[in-house]
């Protein structure tokens, strides 16, 4: 067996091709990779549905804290995923908040617990359960508490989701390794147009983040910048508002 400590230098090690360190996450594992993906059809573009929601995913004060042992400062998707909703909440998209929170003896937390036995910190009623108050929600806003890694299992997500009429998920918070990637993936498979803006997750380590927006990239949904999806929300405001004239017109 492979010993672990060199199991994670090879798995974060830049592929075959790769120049440097922090590039772009498509060309982090080299040309070799990339171009044997492109042959095989693998990674094509999804793009965007009709009717869209934000999932923030896990944003909690204890995730987002140093001094909890799930923590680790995430400032940058934090504010990123500030802007996100500040652009969301002007354009009527709604937007749906996921917390992890166990009962004090972590007997909901399963075998995910025994695995990582940090999640037992997060205790019911505690406050680092608490959604981080940089993006707190607003009225109307839900906040679904989940037991394990995807927001979809044994949650009303799913149903939630289809009530609403909603095509698209754009997923943002954390970790990108961890309930991010779970949420991609239960995502793709009930159908869902997957999407994920890069600046608005975030992982406790730089290898696991960049190898499994790669992994999402390819295989659930597209990775694309936080840009490209405000432009997203700008296209559906200016459609609706070519409806309605048109509708108007008719009457």
């Amino acid at each position: 067996m492979a010993n672990p400590d060199e199991l994670q230098r090879q798995i974060e090690k830049p592929g075959k091709g790769s120049k440097a360190a922090g590039q772009d996450f498509r060309d982090r594992w080299g040309t070799e990779t990339k171009d044997m993906y492109n042959e095989r059809g693998i990674g094509s573009r999804v793009g965007f549905g009709h009717n869209p929601a934000i999932l923030v995913i896990d944003m909690a004060i204890a995730f987002n804290d140093p001094a909890y042992k799930v923590g680790a400062d995430q400032t940058p998707a934090v504010t990123a995923i500030a802007h996100l909703l500040d652009a969301a909440r002007q354009r009527s998209v709604p937007v749906i908040f996921f917390t992890t929170a166990y009962d004090p003896k972590g007997r909901e937390a399963g075998m995910f617990g025994k695995k990582i036995p940090a999640l037992l910190e997060l205790q019911v009623g505690d406050k680092g359960v608490e959604i981080d108050p940089r993006i707190a929600p607003v009225e109307g806003e839900l906040i679904i508490t989940k037991k394990f890694a995807s927001a979809f299992f044994q949650t009303n997500l799913a149903s939630l989701l289809v009530t609403e009429g909603i095509d698209t998920v754009i997923l943002s918070g954390c970790s990108t390794s961890g309930c991010v990637r779970a949420a991609a993936v239960d995502g793709v498979s009930y159908g869902y147009h997957v999407i994920v803006p890069q600046e608005c997750v975030s992982d406790r380590a730089e290898g696991p983040h960049l190898a499994n927006l790669f992994d999402i990239n390819a295989k659930y949904g597209d990775v694309v910048p936080m840009a490209e999806v405000i432009e997203y929300f700008d296209r559906l405001l200016d459609g609706a508002s070519s409806r309605r004239v048109a509708a108007a017109a008719v009457r």
